[in-house]
């Protein structure tokens, strides 16, 4: 914080009224099920965005991005409509879905600074939706559950980005413990409980290096797939409304009356609700390795039946099995590229990351950036005057 308030000092002449942050966070399993109505482990990292702020006159905004100095400028009056690949979309999209719900955004001298990674399936979007969101609330009086904080997140996603996300990012930013997986059920949209990290191992984060935009994906139709499936299961068993409600039998015995890419769709986020429940389960027994295992169940899955990976990191998974020291890993995020999570030993971290950079480079030419993950704590104001 202490560089973010000194640089924000040079370029506009005083510190700001507000600073907050929001984490990262990681997906551990329950890929794709938020939009389904189901079940995710997660878990917001040690990296962050920061959104310093200042109020001012009038409906001017200035935004600086201190990673790499660009400058986003606009008025208050113009802000419904964004630019296609434009950053700020994400502030102008928060100050929209804020608007909706009653409140309004001033004249503001803004400014960003964060460690996340960008398209890499950390979401430095939600991150960054979060933390402004946090410092608007703060500066110009906005009171909302955080719960409604996240579904602005969202919206921003959905509404003005055309994204038909879920609540998994803006909630895992949001509600994160230290040292603790969150098991978030997106039914009642709720915490329903944290999970400890099993004591004496860490996430090690492998970039793909491969970015991926997921506006530009295939996503939108994937989450139309899993609601044709739904669809179809609901006309033989009533009581489905999402594949929330579905177990793996159900789709199997449909099967005939699903089209083969739905079928396959809606059979990865039926297995990932059931590895969600069965990781908690070995998680608190002590079953390390199952969980691993059920990580890479989950990778499998995504590349077969969701068809969400791609080359890149299915070279990262198979090295994991070959590189001492890994007990499961998979994609995280919405795939298509990004990062890849691996459940290593703390003792082993060090090394596993340095045999993986070299062991990825030697496959595909690309260099890695791997990274040990703590788990971290959620959305805050840590400054305010």
């Amino acid at each position: 914080m202490q560089d973010m308030m000194k640089m924000f000092g040079d370029a506009y002449g005083k510190g700001p009224a507000v600073v907050s942050r929001a984490p990262g966070r990681l997906e551990i399993l329950g890929n794709h099920t938020d939009y389904n109505e189901g079940f995710v482990l997660s878990a917001a990292v040690d990296r962050a965005t920061e959104f310093a702020l200042s109020p001012v006159d009038g409906k001017d905004c200035e935004i600086r991005d201190f990673r790499d100095g660009s400058v986003r400028n606009f008025n208050l009056d113009s802000v419904d409509q964004p630019k296609p690949g434009d950053w700020a979309n994400y502030v102008k999209g928060m100050i929209c879905e804020i608007r909706k719900r009653g409140h309004d955004v001033g004249g503001f001298n803004a400014a960003i600074l964060s460690t996340i990674p960008l398209s890499a399936g950390m979401s430095s979007s939600a991150a960054l939706e979060i933390s402004a969101g946090f410092a608007f609330a703060k500066a110009f009086g906005i009171e909302l559950p955080k719960e409604e904080w996240a579904r602005v997140g969202q919206g921003v996603e959905n509404n003005y980005m055309g994204l038909k996300s879920g609540l998994l990012d803006q909630f895992s930013s949001i509600f994160g413990q230290k040292d603790s997986l969150i098991f978030c059920d997106f039914r009642s949209v709720s915490v329903e409980r944290t999970v400890r990290m099993p004591e004496g191992y860490s996430f090690v984060v492998a970039n793909s290096m491969v970015k991926h935009n997921l506006v530009d994906s295939e996503y939108n139709a994937r989450r139309r797939s899993c609601e044709r499936a739904a669809g179809i299961l609901a006309g033989r068993h009533p009581e489905v409304k999402t594949l929330r409600d579905v177990s793996t039998d159900m789709i199997e015995d449909a099967k005939g009356s699903l089209d083969n890419d739905d079928y396959l769709k809606a059979l990865h986020v039926v297995g990932e609700n059931e590895r969600v429940l069965k990781a908690i389960e070995m998680i608190e027994k002590g079953d390390v390795q199952g969980f691993g295992n059920l990580l890479y169940e989950s990778q499998e899955s995504s590349r077969v039946n969701f068809a969400n990976s791609c080359r890149e990191i299915d070279c990262l998974i198979e090295l994991s099995r070959s590189v001492p020291g890994c007990i499961g890993a998979r994609l995280s995020g919405g795939g298509f590229g990004g990062i890849t999570i691996h459940l290593v030993k703390d003792s082993d971290t060090e090394q596993y990351r340095a045999r993986l950079d070299t062991a990825y480079k030697l496959q595909t030419g690309l260099e890695t950036s791997t990274l040990a993950c703590s788990i971290g704590s959620g959305a805050a104001v840590v400054y305010a005057c």
